[in-house]
């Protein structure tokens, strides 16, 4: 990810701007022609129309067609003194051709062609991710001189030491700490926290971070290419390269099965005439029947078609897997961690409970809350707001309306002053008495944002509090029976981490019944807490939603991102997404990544045991050649018939 190509264009913070992937087109171009010619020969044979000959073309194209993506990464393979499942692919075609099995061939060559170019739709993910992160960061900031004025530079151009202003509702160009202004900040792209976060002077702020309606000055801490957004591009990068290759288990299989064949093969030929004094014709013949009954159509077809068959039945249910590898990666994950927002939670805050402390109703205390909030888009006031008009609530906008930055807002109700706001605007006005001082800190405790509502102090008059609205990002739905059954189909653990205050990320984690829970996470030490998991455990999965999720995702064994409101960085630099935002759907791809992996090696034991059968009738002279075919031919069909098992939806 570091070369830079020509008529790549760069970006400040490093990376650059990729095309589209110019090999996917031709790939899935032959891989349609391979199919389609497959299923020409197929209809005309199953016809009985047409010169023998037309067949026999239709599957040599077709086989031509397929190998075209198969057969260079054979000779690569031979050439770099590796034998993998491209070799035994090449192999087991050769000896379709050579028995006359010339429909097997081509179905062989195109159903794994088929299962390559769904992986090889991943090849570019983490190219794009880069892309989707780099447009988070303004490319200008404004400077501002030593005489006031202002003038706009190119982020890459302002030094370290130089003041910035962060207009209302504009990104953040890069990392620095607030000097002068008081606003929030919505630093989810970074940190993940659900709320926006209130900054005053002294307070850090990140670059790609949006403010709110206040306006800041900035002293930059950190230069454009050092961000923490950069270091999210520079942890994603080094992650892909970092993460160990995933092999299938056929692959590891055919680097010792395609020699010992050979091996075995030459043997028959040569030893019996040599120290027995055989014929030489019956035994190279011998040798060339066991070469053929060895031919593991079989064996190569077990994969892509169990693989096809995995994809197929998580794709109709919303699971979208970028390739076989991570299917049957996904069936061996024996942890997972979890981020917090947007995916244990509803990524939105909502009112989960209202406390009148005077004699006036809930509904009331939400409809003067509501009037006020009206005006303002902080996501809070936008809960409260909702939480009303959901009652039923008629309300009207609230006149003289003051935003307080960084505390609330004023506003005048029937006649009377009123306020809203957290909890350090209830003591800049002088309200909080023990009483409503432990209120607010139970609240609190649980992890959950509060507005004050209250009279604010008038004409002699002290102010009082109304009610306290609480408020918070809630769990989804569907966790807790997710959690279950991700625990049932075999994960061991379940860890969430979370940008969010410890807190927070504690009271979730035991409302939602995960096993352990770390908050005040940056994106570099969620990195650190999966590559311990990765220690600890070897195949860990890692579920996320946004850019900060991104390079955890891109560490871990497999990424799960959530597809509907995710992030597309955390969408492309994962492996799996969850399309309906629905976390039983993990579960339901490690229950069926595990029935493909069972599949593949069941399917795997049963060719191996047919053909040692026949192997050893072969070298006792009964099997002939048509026996091979028999052999051959027979345990092929039975392995697609089991691999299409995988069709039916798995429910754990």
């Amino acid at each position: 990810m570091s070369d830079h190509h020509e008529g790549e264009s760069q970006h400040p913070l490093g990376g650059c701007e990729h095309g589209h992937d110019d090999t996917r087109l031709p790939r899935t171009f032959l891989v349609a022609a391979s199919g389609t010619l497959t299923g020409v020969g197929l209809f005309l044979g199953w016809l009985n129309v047409g010169p023998e000959w037309l067949r026999t073309v239709a599957f040599a194209l077709a086989t031509l067609a397929g190998g075209m993506l198969v057969f260079p990464a054979a000779w690569k393979a031979l050439l770099a003194r590796r034998l993998d499942m491209n070799v035994l692919m090449t192999v087991a075609v050769a000896g379709a051709w050579i028995i006359g099995e010339h429909a097997e061939a081509a179905a062989v060559v195109f159903l794994f062609a088929l299962s390559e170019l769904l992986e090889s739709w991943a090849a570019t993910r983490a190219r794009r991710a880069v892309t989707a992160l780099l447009e988070l960061s303004p490319p200008t900031a404004i400077v501002i001189g030593d005489d006031g004025s202002e003038r706009e530079f190119p982020v890459a151009e302002v030094a370290v030491g130089a003041e910035i202003r962060i207009r209302s509702g504009s990104r953040i160009a890069l990392d620095g700490e607030v000097i002068a202004g008081a606003s929030s900040v919505d630093q989810a792209p970074i940190t993940g926290e659900s709320v926006p976060v209130d900054k005053a002077p002294g307070d850090p702020v990140f670059a790609g971070t949006v403010n709110g309606e206040g306006s800041l000055t900035v002293r930059v801490t950190k230069a454009a290419g050092d961000s923490t957004l950069a270091r999210i591009i520079q942890l994603v990068g080094e992650a892909e390269e970092q993460k160990p290759p995933t092999q299938r288990w056929v692959d590891r299989f055919a680097a010792i099965y395609t020699p010992a064949v050979f091996a075995i093969a030459i043997l028959v030929a040569v030893i019996p005439p040599l120290l027995m004094g055989q014929p030489w014709g019956a035994w190279i013949y011998r040798a060339l029947v066991l070469l053929v009954i060895a031919c593991p159509c079989a064996l190569v077809i077990a994969t892509p078609v169990s693989i096809v068959s995995g994809l197929t039945a998580l794709a109709r249910c919303g699971v979208l897997v970028k390739g076989g590898v991570y299917l049957e990666a996904v069936g061996k994950l024996r942890a997972l961690a979890v981020d917090k927002t947007g995916t244990i939670t509803q990524g939105k805050p909502q009112v989960v409970s209202i406390q009148s402390v005077t004699d006036l109703p809930e509904e009331e205390v939400l409809r003067r809350a509501a009037a006020i909030n009206t005006h303002s888009e902080h996501p809070l006031a936008v809960a409260i707001v909702e939480a009303a008009r959901a009652r039923g609530i008629v309300f009207e906008s609230a006149p003289d309306y003051l935003s307080v930055t960084g505390q609330g807002a004023r506003a005048t109700i029937e006649g009377h002053p009123h306020f809203i706001g957290n909890h350090r605007m209830a003591h800049e006005t002088g309200v909080c008495s023990q009483e409503i001082e432990a209120l607010l800190s139970g609240i609190e405790s649980k992890g959950q944002s509060l507005a004050v509502l209250g009279h604010a102090p008038h004409d002699g008059c002290a102010g009082e509090v109304i009610g306290i609205i609480a408020i918070a990002d809630t769990l989804r739905p569907e966790v807790t029976e997710a959690l279950r059954r991700i625990h049932a189909a075999g994960i061991e653990k379940v860890i969430m981490l979370s940008g969010d205050n410890q807190r927070t990320a504690s009271a979730i984690a035991a409302q939602a019944g995960i096993d352990e829970a770390i908050g005040d996470l940056m994106p570099d030490q969620k990195v650190e807490h999966v590559r311990k998991l990765v220690s600890d455990y070897t195949h860990v999965g890692m579920i996320g939603d946004g850019v900060n999720d991104a390079p955890a995702l891109a560490i871990a064994s497999v990424g799960f991102a959530m597809g509907a409101i995710g992030s597309d960085t955390a969408i492309e630099t994962a492996d799996i997404a969850l399309m309906k935002d629905d976390l039983t759907k993990v579960a339901e791809a490690i229950t069926l990544g595990r029935r493909a992996v069972g599949i593949i090696r069941f399917n795997v034991i049963f060719a191996l045991a047919i053909k040692a059968l026949f192997l050893i009738l072969a070298f006792a002279g009964i099997a002939g050649l048509w026996l091979a075919i028999l052999a051959d031919t027979g345990a092929t069909l039975l392995v697609i018939l089991n691999s299409l098992r995988l069709l039916g939806s798995p429910k754990p």
